[in-house]
């Protein structure tokens, strides 16, 4: 039935998760491809999980995964690629801090491209947050040569193919672009809109937005070194 699955990881939502379902619902009326909602629950502490709950009982697009314990951002994503089958994979925060409808905006290009990441125009955030962001992407793209300004951004479509390829480790959501290249894949970045945070906490400060993906700019580094990539000519 669906062309396109977006993955929502979560964790200690509780207070948007409402907005979510409404947003997201609306998305999935104009959507340009048939559309399905995968929530990922990363073990959350609060009332998450039973309102996910609710959710996917009220719509018949709407699913979920619920860890059993806290595993991280990438451990979601790669859960919410690992669990899709359409041939589009999508994801978005739950905080929804980008806006849904600008998944149509990605989709327009992912016919000629392999992942279509957003970029944030015009940030809403605090100056230390986005200074910190504006330093941390400016270190992965001197490690990575992915010409990407803003890997952060929550709002990204890829080919399923590749997106299932990816070895996924902690961390490595914010390489996701470099990641498809190593694929010999093709990318492209497009504004998107964003909004400031209306509900929830921030799971991200100055420490895991700086000190985290220096160190995980030296992961790549081994990855990149040690990626086996191949193409098969032909088969007997």
């Amino acid at each position: 039935m669906y062309e396109f699955t977006i993955i929502v990881p979560v964790y200690n939502e509780e207070d948007n998760l409402e907005r979510v379902e409404k947003e997201l619902l609306a998305f999935t009326k104009i959507a340009t491809k048939k559309t399905a909602i995968l929530f990922v629950n990363d073990g959350s502490k609060d009332r998450s999980q039973e309102l996910i709950a609710q959710i996917c009982q009220r719509n018949e697009m709407f699913h979920f995964i619920n860890f059993s314990e806290n595993r991280g951002l990438s451990a979601a994503i790669k859960a919410g690629f690992d669990h899709t089958e359409t041939e589009l994979v999508g994801y978005i925060d739950s905080d929804l801090q980008t806006a849904p409808e600008d998944f149509n905006l990605l989709l327009q290009h992912i016919g000629a491209y392999d992942l279509v990441t957003g970029v944030r125009a015009n940030r809403k955030d605090s100056f230390v947050k986005n200074m910190s962001s504006t330093i941390a992407n400016g270190i992965r793209r001197a490690f990575t040569h992915d010409g990407m300004d803003d890997t952060g951004c929550p709002l990204k479509v890829i080919k399923t193919e590749y997106a299932k390829r990816i070895p996924m480790f902690k961390g490595l959501h914010r390489f996701l672009p470099a990641m498809i290249l190593l694929q010999n894949g093709k990318i492209i970045q497009i504004p998107v809109q964003h909004f400031p945070r209306i509900a929830g906490t921030a799971k991200f400060g100055v420490w895991n937005r700086l000190i985290g993906p220096l160190m995980d700019c030296f992961a790549y580094l081994w990855m990149k070194k040690k990626y086996i990539n191949y193409e098969i000519k032909d088969k007997g």
